[in-house]
């Protein structure tokens, strides 16, 4: 089930709070105490900056599958979201060993070190969305650049800051095909995430399979639950093809080309009230397309992003940004809310963007991606 936890941070009593989390979290993953350490700094770390710099802001702890998934293991991913004035210069903040006279001596240059994944993206009167990722063990070096790939990443958040979120999102590898699934639970609490949680299992056991064949056997798999809302996309990396189908209130959004198109779902409960035949609709995929799947708890109307640095961002990154601009204190979310993104290639360093010409001054993204297809 999709554990998760959402600690505000308004003021400087809540940086134990967000401490505390991590090594729960460290703890629900099996983390050992050294990365749980390293888990617990970082957090603490983030959660100082947004009370120094930002005026406050949030922290949402998911626990994410890695890729390859196949032992099973999971990592701890911290989100860090505010609406602050924004970094004015990322390049000093990112330096290992620059930090503030508040904060613990580690900065955010320490934080991309000692954490397997690390990014963030940070906008001028927007805010700033940061996404560190601990693993089990330590990452391999401090200078780690990984070949070009898909990325896929997401962020999960409950409504009410709830022990467990309805909602549930998973990929997987199969051969040329990889698939992303986006699950929400009927409801809310734990009997949704139980339902949004079987449909992520069962996607395991059938990811080999096109999406409609899915959704009829999640449909299966989901009867002793009460149902959810689920959207499959697989991309076929061979032929450059992306498939999608979706039963309930999924939404979904692919950009290519520079242009926002919706991917529409059909009505139904996948497990109890499922139609007799799915739709499959096919669009190609191109190296700029990125997909956003997303749970009902975003606002229907919500506005694509078209920043060009932050779309090449790891995909959290851009789940997160999607999320935070969604939203405000003023208009919270009204439901679970989860967002996964599947895009973009990382390219090396030195090489040019396939973006639009961004540099390494401009774009900057650190650590090995989760979800990186090899």
């Amino acid at each position: 089930m999709s554990r998760v936890w959402d600690v505000p941070v308004d003021d400087s009593t809540r940086v134990r709070d967000v401490r505390v989390a991590a090594e729960a979290a460290s703890e629900c993953a099996g983390l050992g105490p050294h990365r749980t350490a390293t888990a617990a700094l970082v957090a603490t770390e983030l959660a100082t900056n947004l009370v120094r710099h930002a005026d406050g802001g949030y922290i949402v702890i998911n626990l994410v599958e890695r890729a390859p998934a196949a032992d099973g293991r999971l990592s701890v991913q911290l989100v860090a979201l505010d609406h602050g004035p924004g970094i004015p210069d990322v390049a000093t903040a990112m330096r290992d060993g620059y930090t503030t006279a508040a904060s613990l001596g580690a900065g955010l240059g320490t934080c991309r070190r000692i954490a397997n994944d690390f990014d963030l993206h940070s906008a001028s009167g927007r805010g700033t969305v940061a996404v560190a990722r601990i693993d089990h063990e330590p990452p391999a070096g401090r200078h780690r650049t990984p070949p070009p790939g898909l990325r896929a990443g997401g962020v999960n958040v409950p409504l009410g800051r709830a022990e467990y979120s309805g909602d549930a999102w998973s990929r997987v590898c199969s051969g040329d095909r990889l698939t992303l699934l986006l699950a929400d639970g009927l409801g809310h609490g734990p009997k949704a995430a139980e339902a949004s949680g079987t449909a992520v299992d069962a996607l395991h056991g059938v990811a080999d399979r096109p999406p409609a064949e899915i959704l009829r056997h999640l449909g299966r798999a989901l009867r002793r639950t009460r149902g959810a809302a689920v959207a499959v996309a697989q991309l076929d990396i061979g032929s450059g093809r992306l498939h999608f189908a979706g039963i309930g209130n999924v939404g979904a959004r692919l950009r290519s080309d520079g242009t926002w198109k919706a991917m529409l779902s059909q009505p139904g409960i996948v497990g109890a009230q499922a139609p007799a035949s799915v739709s499959v609709q096919q669009q190609p995929w191109r190296d700029d397309s990125l997909l956003v799947l997303h749970s009902d708890g975003l606002p229907g109307r919500w506005t694509p992003p078209d920043d060009a640095v932050l779309l090449g961002c790891d995909p959290a990154v851009v789940a997160a940004v999607v999320l935070r601009d969604a939203g405000s204190a003023a208009r919270p979310v009204r439901d679970d809310t989860c967002v996964a993104v599947l895009g973009g290639w990382r390219r090396r360093w030195g090489e040019p963007s396939r973006l639009g010409g961004l540099t390494d001054r401009t774009c900057r993204r650190y650590g090995p991606s989760v979800g990186s297809v090899p």
